[in-house]
């Protein structure tokens, strides 16, 4: 069991990007909510309505929104690491 969290991270499995951030919230030990959500673009409205674009993976935590694995990552680390 990881360390509880408040984050929600909006995804694919088929997402190269996603699975990154997936592996360093695992190194972390980080306990988060998951969000699949549509390959099809127009269909992921809970995306749109959290970061404002509909590219993933997005994860929020608490006022934190990022949406690319790029910055994703080094917030984890800064923050929970």
């Amino acid at each position: 069991m990881g360390r509880p969290t408040n984050i929600k991270l909006y995804q694919a499995e088929w997402c190269p990007y996603c699975a990154r951030v997936r592996a360093a919230l695992t190194d972390l030990l980080l306990d988060y909510a998951v969000i699949n959500v549509a390959e099809d673009h127009g269909k992921r409205k809970e995306v749109y309505e959290a970061s404002g674009q509909t590219s993933i993976p997005v994860l929020v935590d608490g006022d934190v929104v990022l949406d690319d694995d790029d910055d994703i990552i080094p917030y984890l680390k800064k923050t929970y690491g």
